[in-house]
């Protein structure tokens, strides 16, 4: 049964399969790729989705939705006609819509799907990405971050192989900056970033609101009918100036009149605002990741907003990199959406290729601030952009005399209080009595690529307590089996068969040398271990590599001095 990769955005929505080695578009019943991320209900009860959806945003607005992906995971409500729906309701329709575009087009049922979400999305809005699935009847075990699919969809059939990308992605209603590497077979995010609240919907209003100040309009005075009808007519002028240089905006619905010529540079300083806070992520990520912007290969746009040339020549200059020729933002993700699809089902042609994701936010409890009683401090055990899966451990201690438990309270994000933090859970764990500091507890994160968090708590005594943090969608007999899956993370990659031959290898050539080339075997395969510590499957390919090349060139200088003996026969063995 296939398995499809969807790419849920905030104004379309595209799916994708692997299939013939390659990740293909799904067409959509009016045959095209893009469905409008829409929904809208008819005076009759019926729900219409996509294209036929859009086209009411202007003429039934209080019966239409749209950029509703931008409050997944929040309490918002939307009433179309005489119904109520969640952002998590409005999306599963969406998808409910792409599942049976996919049925119809492969003529097989589709059950399961990969879905991806913007990189910067918390776990409320991830869980709520799952349930939306869930209520489509997709089952959806991993989620992918954008910025990471389109890395994976510009990765394959390419030859290259050491290679440090930015992905920026700018939707219709979010965007994310992903710093990337390629190498070999792997694709590593090493750092990510972005803003959950930029996109392409901000310029549109923009745009607007823009449109009205110079024409002496106000935007707030107008009829939700009027504001839509400009933001759409907005939407359109900043399309077509991404193929001319200038446009112009006219609006006439009788009450309301106004015209005015549109172009790049007028949309540049309306839209001043916007721009500067793109740039924010892009210093975050090369900060993060310790890379410079020296250091970048290629520059690759993603997501419809980044057509405007406005933005192209903005991220260019502040980059100074041309992006590159052969990106496709609309459809990158959803391809990449794809190829992860085909990973998650082990299609043979795709066996080789890892990708390999990071922690957006950070992860860790609170600590107790002497200074500020009433204001713990949050003490971070697994920091963001920290590469999945991971597992790291922090040690604390006792703060009073006689104290019987610890509080562990878990939390995520970035500030230094942790009251301006989001609480995530939280369990008590009992230490035996003892003066302040005399007990310690030992406290382990291990979350998994899937948003499946793993916090283990020992006391001295050796008393262990678990708690186990997992989207609300997900069953406990799902959860256990991840965490399984999350037990194996604590075997060290040393102990993995490829690994374990290659210091297998180094050590019979340290037996087999003397002077100066054991000295450099032994330097070497110290330097492996340590990479191995890091659990980070991107250097241990690039050191592996570096291993097995120089190892190769040690054999072939030392000839069959540096053969393993020979096997003993089983007339050899009888003998002994």
């Amino acid at each position: 049964m296939a398995i499809i990769g969807i790419d849920l955005g905030t104004t379309n929505s595209l799916a994708a399969v692997w299939r013939n080695g390659k990740s293909e578009l799904i067409p959509n019943a009016a045959g095209d790729v893009l469905t409008p991320s829409v929904v809208s209900v008819d005076e009759d009860g019926g729900v219409l989705v996509g294209r036929a959806a859009r086209d009411r945003l202007i003429s039934h607005p209080e019966r239409t939705a749209a950029r509703f992906k931008r409050f997944m995971g929040t309490s918002k409500t939307y009433t179309l006609g005489s119904r109520t729906f969640t952002p998590e309701d409005l999306s599963s329709l969406v998808l409910r819509a792409l599942r049976q575009d996919a049925e119809a087009c492969l003529g097989e049922p589709i059950e399961e799907a990969v879905v991806s979400v913007p990189a910067y999305f918390t776990e409320a809005q991830r869980a709520a990405t799952k349930r939306a699935a869930a209520l489509a009847g997709l089952k959806v075990e991993r989620l992918v971050n954008e910025p990471s699919a389109a890395a994976v969809a510009g990765h394959i059939g390419r030859e290259e192989e050491d290679k440090v990308c930015l992905v920026f992605d700018l939707g219709g209603g979010t965007l994310d900056v992903s710093l990337v590497e390629r190498f070999s077979s792997v694709v590593s995010v090493t750092a990510v970033s972005g803003d959950n609240r930029l996109g392409g919907a901000d310029f549109d209003l923009a745009v607007a609101r823009g449109f009205c100040e110079d024409c002496g309009l106000d935007f707030g005075g107008l009829t939700p009918r009027q504001r839509e009808l400009l933001v759409r007519q907005a939407e359109a002028c900043k399309m077509a100036l991404t193929s001319q240089e200038m446009v112009l905006m006219s609006v006439d619905d009788g009450t309301v009149s106004a015209t005015l010529p549109l172009s790049n540079e007028w949309m540049i300083r309306k839209c001043g605002p916007l721009f500067r806070r793109m740039t924010a992520p892009i210093q975050r990520v090369f900060l993060d990741s310790g890379i410079s912007f020296q250091d970048l290969d290629d520059l690759v746009l993603v997501g419809g907003s980044s057509h405007m040339p406005a933005v192209r020549r903005y991220i260019a200059r502040f980059l100074h990199k041309d992006p590159a020729r052969n990106s496709r933002p609309d459809t990158a993700v959803a391809l990449g959406a794809g190829i992860c699809a085909g990973m998650k089902a082990r299609a043979g042609d795709l066996k080789e290729l890892v990708l390999t994701d990071v922690c957006p936010f950070t992860l860790g409890v609170s600590r107790y601030n002497e200074s500020e009683p009433e204001r713990d401090l949050m003490s971070p055990i697994i920091e963001r952009n920290s590469v999945l899966p991971s597992s790291k451990m922090g040690i604390y201690y006792t703060i009073r005399d006689g104290q019987d438990k610890v509080d562990v309270q878990v939390y995520q994000g970035e500030h230094r209080y942790c009251a301006d933090n989001t609480l995530l859970g939280r369990l008590l764990v009992p230490v035996p009595p003892a003066p302040r500091g005399r007990q310690s507890i030992r406290i382990r994160f291990t979350y998994d690529i899937n948003g499946l968090l793993e916090v283990e708590v020992v006391n001295e005594a050796g008393h262990a307590e678990r708690l186990v943090l997992q989207n609300k969608d997900m069953s406990a007999e799902e959860a256990e089996r991840r965490l399984k899956e999350l037990s194996r993370l604590k075997l060290h990659p040393r102990d993995q068969e490829e690994y374990r031959a290659m210091v297998a290898r180094g050590e019979r050539l340290y037996a087999v040398t003397v002077g100066s080339l054991r000295e450099q075997v032994g330097t070497l395969l110290d330097w492996y271990q340590k990479v191995l510590s890091s659990q980070e499957a991107l250097k241990i390919a690039k050191a592996t590599k570096r291993l097995d090349r120089f190892f190769d060139q040690a054999e072939a200088y030392l000839g069959d001095a540096a053969l393993p003996p020979p096997e003993p026969s089983g007339d050899e063995e009888e003998e002994l």
